[in-house]
């Protein structure tokens, strides 16, 4: 389950293992174990991978199917503007 949420965020993203391992400051080969499911990341980097993709560990995990977005920090307008614009994207 990791592995997999793992690379459907990363490609998302538009971005290579070889992009993500250097966000991270790991190699392409620890990405790629990650998303064949070969190994696990740590605690430590498995926070830095959800932070990372603004999604929560739970998320990451499997132990829920709703990925999140953190809106802290962002005036109450932009917040609304998001709103809107996932509604809209709903509707199609």
């Amino acid at each position: 389950m990791l592995g997999k949420r793992i690379y459907d965020l990363r490609t998302a993203m538009g971005w290579s293992q070889v992009q993500l391992a250097k966000y991270l400051n790991i190699s392409k080969q620890t990405v790629s174990n990650w998303e064949n499911d070969n190994i696990q990341p740590s605690i430590e980097m498995l926070i830095r991978v959800a932070k990372l993709f603004h999604v929560s560990c739970d998320y990451l995990l499997g132990l829920e199917n709703i990925p999140t977005i953190s809106v802290d920090g962002l005036p109450s307008f932009f917040i609304a503007h998001l709103v809107q614009i996932i509604e809209d994207y709903k509707q199609k």
